[in-house]
C-alpha cells in the first residue's frame, strides 16, 4: 500500500494515499463558530466549502505551523464501510492540515500491527509498522471525526455551498 507520511513533533504518521483527492499548499480557512478548536474551519476548494481539521491541534492541542511542508490533504471521508451491511455510503471531502508531508511510503498491510493501547479519545491511531526508518503509525481517517463533529462540519459545508449557490444566482 502506498502512504503519504506525516510528521506530528518527531514521530511520523501515515495517510492510506487510496483516500487521498489531493495534496495542496496550505489555504486560509473560515471559522465555524461553536466546533471544537481542532477544526480549522471551512475551505475554498474549487469554488466549494471544504471543513477541514488542524491535526497537530487534535493530536497534540496546539495548532499546525505554517511550514514549507505543512499540506491541507484533501481526503475522502467515510464514516463506515457499509451502510446497514449494505453498500458504501458516499464520501464526503475532508480537508486534513498536516506538518511535515513530504513523502510517501509503500508499506504492506501485514507489516502493521496494533499497539496493544486503547486510545478511546484518539481511536484515529491506528496499528503501527516499522518501515525500516522506524515507527509509523496509520491514521484511519473515519475515526477521527465524532458524531456531532460529523454533523456539524458536513452540515455546515451543505450551508455554504447552498448559499454560494443561491449567491451566484442573484
Amino acid at each position: 500500500m502506498l502512504f503519504l507520511l506525516f510528521d506530528l513533533d518527531g514521530e511520523r504518521y501515515a495517510i492510506d494515499a487510496a483516500q487521498i483527492v489531493e495534496v495542496l499548499a496550505l489555504a486560509p480557512t473560515r471559522p465555524i463558530p461553536g466546533a471544537p478548536a481542532w477544526v480549522a474551519g471551512v475551505a475554498e476548494r474549487h469554488g466549494e466549502p471544504l471543513p477541514v481539521i488542524d491535526v497537530p491541534r487534535l493530536a497534540l492541542g496546539r495548532a499546525a505551523r505554517r511550514l514549507l511542508s505543512t499540506r491541507l490533504v484533501v481526503v475522502e471521508y467515510r464514516a463506515s464501510d457499509t451502510v446497514a451491511g449494505a453498500a458504501l455510503e458516499a464520501p464526503h471531502l475532508l480537508g486534513l492540515i498536516v506538518e511535515g508531508a513530504t513523502q510517501t511510503r509503500r508499506i504492506a498491510r501485514e507489516q502493521f500491527a496494533q499497539t496493544g493501547v486503547d486510545t478511546p479519545h484518539a481511536r484515529w491511531l491506528g496499528p503501527l509498522a516499522n518501515d525500516g526508518h522506524g515507527l509509523v503509525q496509520w491514521v484511519q481517517v473515519r475515526h477521527m471525526l465524532t458524531d456531532d463533529v460529523k454533523a456539524l462540519l458536513f452540515s455546515s459545508a451543505a450551508q455554504l455551498a447552498h448559499s454560494h449557490a443561491q449567491a451566484s444566482t442573484s
